[in-house]
């Protein structure tokens, strides 16, 4: 019987390391950095590189990176009983236009799905609520809030109260620090992706540092570095 093929890595036609690889993606997604700021950094630790070259392998390992996390956490909370979403949008200038990027955020204010559209109405929360849906489960939620849910069949799990919206107000910071450093958006396309790959790479590493002593901040800062090491291996 013959033997399974590895999978082909798909760092096999760059001349750098993953490791380095890595370390450029990390430091611009998750950092308020530009692309000649993770130029000059890894040149100051000995990795000559073009920030062109950074700009290469953010837009070829990004998503890739992105949606293996994204699948882990899929697969740790489905079926979790009190994962409640929290639903809103925000809106983003694109060339001097109005988008809005819709957001599902969870109680522990991680930034579930993120979906970009022109126009703010029921159409687009609905396609945006289906996408997530589909990804995450219909039944993974116990809780949702936000806007009237009755065409998707989640009426029951809709929750209406003061204050109830808070955790998804303040989930947007992080990516408005990003959005300033990168000098706004140019492309929708552009946009949904990097909402989409700065939404995971927040989510994991994340340690909630404000609630936890020192020593277990980083023991999770260290898991979370360990698993990112490992990511597409």
């Amino acid at each position: 019987m013959p033997r399974p093929r590895k999978p082909a890595s798909p760092f096999r036609y760059f001349n750098s390391s993953p490791e380095i690889i890595r370390l450029a993606v990390m430091m611009y997604v998750r950092f308020p950095l530009s692309l000649r700021n993770v130029e000059d950094l890894l040149f100051e630790r000995g990795i000559d590189i073009c920030h062109e070259t950074v700009r290469l392998w953010w837009n070829r390992f990004g998503p890739m990176f992105a949606a293996d996390i994204r699948r882990q956490r899929v697969n740790r909370m489905r079926g979790f009983r009190h994962w409640h979403w929290h639903l809103d949008e925000m809106y983003v200038k694109l060339n001097g236009e109005m988008v809005y990027l819709w957001r599902a955020v969870d109680q522990e204010g991680e930034v579930l799905e993120s979906f970009v559209t022109r126009t703010r109405d029921k159409a687009a929360a609905l396609t945006f609520m289906r996408k997530a849906l589909k990804r995450h489960g219909r039944l993974s939620a116990s809780r949702l809030t936000g806007a009237a849910m009755t065409e998707l069949g989640c009426e029951d799990k809709k929750e209406i109260g003061r204050w109830a919206n808070n955790r998804v107000e303040n989930s947007h910071l992080p990516f408005r620090r990003r959005e300033r450093a990168m000098l706004r958006f140019r492309q929708m396309k552009a946009l949904q992706k990097f909402a989409s790959v700065h939404a995971s790479l927040h989510n994991h590493f994340y340690e909630e540092r404000h609630l936890v002593d020192r020593q277990t901040f980083k023991k999770r800062c260290s898991a979370a570095l360990a698993e990112w090491q490992s990511l597409a291996s």
